[in-house]
């Protein structure tokens, strides 16, 4: 028996390389059908609660269950949450050396620390030891305050004060004040917001996959969460969106977008923007984002759709047989560099959407008390061997 052999003592199964396609749980909270080119949150499709909906509705949606009946309980939901945005003393005051230790990370990397900290002030406990009701209280509290901190630490580290948040804003205006320190026009903010409420879920990936597992063993929703931002903080997951628009710098003028492209093909790099690990057609969320994009008009929008048509003709030609398109970071990016956002904050912004979508698997992963433990395939030197005395 070698080294690659299967461990005896312990049943296993095979499963695909990176886990794809492998159900290892059930959820009530939406999925992604990527031969359909489709998405939803519970029983609605994404991309219409986007074109119609708030995003506080939604959050109520992924955490209540529901969609608000009327009027009155969003109106309610909304006062319940927007008092949760303002920080504890003990954790603004900690911000300035934050932003200063994570200057040259930027603010998702410092909002790892942030959000723990958060958390410990807070006296979040496992989720293990709560009831449902105050899991769900922890996690509101959580979500509440990450645009807060992610806005404060841009600013801490472009020498300006943090803006204090304002409870008469909805989110997503409130989240660009605290940016800009100017209350933004309508149309951009329901265009961020749009972007907002399509990004909170997409179904078992990276970040969202972490969050449960860290979820499965009992810890803090701000351990969950913190553990999520890890995830999304590398660049094949959360990290494209302004990869994406740094692609059109680079390609610059439409006579270069096709020697541009074959190059980057050819020497097998990765084209930021195209492709999905789930989806076989058009990525809605793409779709969706176009539409917005095109309503703003002007020379990178352009330049944006004549891109996207050169670069599928180009894939489509070198790589015969695969439906590559562009995914929600291509056009995401273009939406949110119109509506004045700095490319530094683009990931952060997807994380602001996203951490609603995490809170609310936390909450359903905590209600199963089964910790998830796969195993790993051990292909290293044949045990046991003698240990050798030092020389």
């Amino acid at each position: 028996m070698d080294g690659r052999s299967m461990n005896t003592t312990v049943a296993t199964a095979e499963s695909p390389r990176g886990l794809a396609g492998v159900v290892v749980t059930e959820t009530q909270l939406g999925d992604v059908r990527g031969r359909e080119g489709f998405y939803h949150y519970r029983q609605y499709s994404a991309v219409e609660l986007a074109e119609s909906r708030t995003f506080e509705d939604v959050w109520h949606l992924m955490f209540r269950g529901a969609l608000p009946a009327d009027a009155a309980e969003r109106a309610a939901f909304t006062a319940e949450i927007a008092p949760l945005r303002s920080l504890p003393a003990e954790v603004r005051d900690a911000l300035p050396a934050l932003a200063r230790a994570t200057a040259l990370s930027g603010p998702l990397a410092g909002l790892r620390t942030a959000l723990s900290l958060l958390g410990a002030s807070a006296g979040f406990r496992p989720v293990y030891d709560l009831t449902p009701e105050s899991r769900a209280a922890d996690a509101l509290a959580a979500c509440a305050a990450v645009p807060t901190l992610l806005t404060a630490l841009y600013r801490l580290g472009q020498g300006l004060d943090p803006v204090e948040p304002r409870e008469d804003l909805p989110y997503a205006a409130n989240y660009l004040y605290m940016l800009t320190g100017r209350e933004p026009e309508p149309v951009r903010t329901r265009a961020v917001e749009q972007y907002l409420i399509s990004t909170i879920d997409h179904g078992f990936n990276a970040s969202t996959f972490t969050a449960r597992v860290i979820a499965s063993t009992g810890a803090d929703v701000a351990a969950c969460l913190t553990g999520a931002i890890g995830a999304l903080s590398g660049p094949l997951h959360g990290g494209a969106p302004s990869r994406a628009l740094d692609t059109l710098d680079a390609i610059g003028t439409a006579d270069r977008i096709d020697p541009w492209i074959r190059e980057r093909v050819r020497a097998g790099d990765r084209i930021m923007g195209f492709g999905h690990p789930v989806y076989r057609t058009e990525d809605p969320r793409s779709r969706m984002l176009r539409g917005i994009a095109r309503q703003f008009g002007g020379p990178l929008v352009d330049f944006a759709v004549e891109v996207e048509r050169h670069v599928e003709e180009i894939l489509a030609e070198l790589k015969p047989g695969r439906e590559l398109h562009t995914n929600v970071e291509f056009y995401a990016g273009v939406v949110m560099e119109l509506c004045g956002l700095p490319r530094e904050m683009f990931t952060p912004t997807f994380c602001a959407a996203r951490v609603v979508g995490w809170s609310a698997n936390v909450l359903e992963q905590a209600a199963d008390s089964k910790i998830i433990r796969p195993a790993a395939r051990y292909v290293g030197p044949t045990p046991p061997r003698p240990v050798p005395a030092l020389g």
